[in-house]
């Protein structure tokens, strides 16, 4: 039988403590000089080209974000995974906060995939009570109604907890007369799920006479999606360094401008999302020409 260890004597145990408790919050405040100075610079820069339009170039309209690296984050500081889910649900505000100072009007940030119910359910259920409460605290925010963010749940809302579709039915009802700023949440989100269900809408329509099979086209299937009444997204920015898409927009992102960071999603700050902006600005768009 293994001897279980003790965590009083257990180095490790120790060197997590000191460096959770006593260096990373000092690497954070470092940090946090840091990016003041850099923001500052890079705001004047960033500002200066959304300004100009950077020689002709428009910024992006539409600004999509798969949040990736929460656990991870969690880990790196010796807590809970879930822990780095509360800290993710944070740095969403921030998020917000930071597209209306660019004057990005509409952001969809990838919340939680279909695949993600196979996680643990005390993970899910985390995730669910989080969930909850956001939706909640998004309607009530001050900041919300002051610059009239309408706020919106994309993805298969049926397969969430009913508490969880109450709070997205009162943030949608609370902000549904708003439009200078969109904010969707995809959740129980899948951009394979969505084309099919998209596929069926059509083949509906088609088998009850409302439209021929050759009138169908892009325009089309657009209509038919969960983000039908929006443009599609000019970037698709993922954090934590993996380089992928993970069945997110995919029909929406044929033309999107990708821009990957390293950054775990909870430490994702406002410099990194003026890297992505700069990035943005400085790339030739061409859609095929």
């Amino acid at each position: 039988m293994a001897k279980k260890r003790n965590t009083v004597t257990d180095p490790l145990y120790w060197y997590r403590v000191f460096y959770r408790e006593i260096i990373y919050p000092i690497i954070r405040i470092i940090h946090l000089i840091y990016e003041e100075l850099y923001i500052s610079l890079y705001e004047r820069s960033t500002r200066n080209m959304f300004v100009t339009s950077y020689r002709g170039k428009t910024p992006p309209q539409h600004m999509a974000i798969i949040m990736d690296g929460n656990r991870r984050f969690a880990k790196k500081l010796g807590l809970k995974v879930t822990a780095g889910h509360i800290y993710g649900k944070d740095k969403v505000k921030d998020l917000a906060r930071w597209c209306r100072e660019l004057r990005i009007p509409i952001v969809t940030v990838y919340a939680f995939s279909t695949e993600n119910f196979r996680r643990s359910k005390e993970e899910v259920d985390v995730l669910m009570e989080q969930f909850r409460v956001a939706f909640r605290e998004f309607a009530d925010d001050p900041d919300t109604h002051k610059y009239r963010v309408r706020i919106r749940a994309i993805g298969n809302i049926s397969m969430l907890p009913p508490e969880v579709q109450e709070s997205i039915r009162y943030a949608e009802e609370r902000t549904k007369d708003y439009s200078d700023f969109i904010f969707n949440i995809a959740i129980a989100y899948g951009g394979r799920e969505e084309i099919i269900e998209g596929i069926k809408k059509i083949a509906e329509d088609v088998k009850e006479g409302k439209m021929r099979v050759e009138d169908i086209d892009e325009e089309t299937v657009s209509n038919n999606l969960y983000t039908s009444d929006l443009p599609d997204p000019d970037i698709i920015i993922r954090t934590s360094g993996e380089e992928r898409i993970s069945n997110f927009l995919l029909w929406q992102n044929a033309y999107s401008e990708l821009y990957f960071t390293d950054r775990y999603f909870p430490e994702l700050s406002k410099a990194d999302l003026l890297k992505g902006m700069r990035t943005f600005l400085k790339r030739q768009r061409r859609f095929g020409k």
